[in-house]
């Protein structure tokens, strides 16, 4: 019996090309297009993975004992002999943690995109007609005190806890976080941030030890817009903390 050899899951990329292949089909798309939707998701991902890993720098440095336990996990999962590569980041659960708990205070989109409703609908014993605009407040559901304890603690163990809220991941299953939206619109480049937010936070951490002047203090303002950016630019000062120094070369 012959069988039909299937084919593995394909990528953003890979269905793009694919429908600029389709000249004739209503589908198609040009490789003008291809190039600008590419270039909207690297621009857009590169400036909302650098404002997280600022605001969870600014979390870790305001508190100590939550960036000594990262560091410890560091330490051990990567020595202080080696550089913090790919292969080590599936080992670095604490440090998920501490992104998971500052992407629930400080989400880079704190309204979402906004969504259009299809129909009219009732939520909550509210109507929403037929074509209105609507915003999701994912920044006030991520710090509601009626589901989250101490919502305005920097705490990362809550994302260990399996009982509490340790389930919660990025897919938009638990609409009490969304950091990433959910259901079709859902922010196509959560494997990719997953990825680069772990690695760009564990490579700071583990080269380095941080702290800010003496006499300051850090201000966690926010400004709202498209993005959640910090008011005042975070401003740390760094310590070599690897044994080797020639890999900082």
């Amino acid at each position: 019996m012959i069988r039909e050899k299937r084919s593995g899951r394909k990528d953003f990329l890979q269905t793009l090309l694919e429908l600029q292949n389709k000249q004739d089909s209503d589908m198609s798309i040009s490789h003008k297009q291809v190039k600008a939707l590419l270039m909207d998701v690297v621009s857009a991902g590169t400036d909302t993975t650098a404002t997280t890993v600022e605001w969870a720098m600014a979390g870790l440095m305001n508190n100590p004992g939550v960036m000594t336990k990262a560091q410890k996990e560091l330490t051990e999962g990567v020595g202080l002999n080696n550089i913090v590569e790919e292969c080590h980041i599936p080992k670095l659960k604490y440090l998920e943690a501490v992104i998971k708990e500052t992407l629930r205070l400080y989400p880079p989109g704190p309204l979402l995109l906004p969504r259009c409703t299809s129909d009219t609908s009732t939520v909550g014993g509210y109507t929403i007609p037929k074509n209105t605009m609507v915003f999701i407040n994912i920044y006030s559901i991520q710090r509601d005190p009626s589901i989250w304890d101490n919502p305005m603690e920097f705490k990362p163990e809550r994302f260990l806890d399996d009982n509490n809220n340790g389930k919660c991941d990025y897919r938009g299953n638990h609409f009490h976080y969304l950091p990433f939206g959910s259901g079709r619109r859902i922010c196509a480049g959560i494997p990719l941030a997953e990825r680069m937010l772990l690695y760009f936070l564990a490579s700071l951490l583990h080269s380095f030890d941080w702290k800010i002047e003496q006499g300051e203090t850090i201000d966690m303002s926010e400004t709202f817009g498209i993005a959640l950016r910090k008011t005042t630019p975070l401003f740390g000062i760094p310590t070599p903390r690897l044994s080797d120094s020639t890999l900082y070369v």
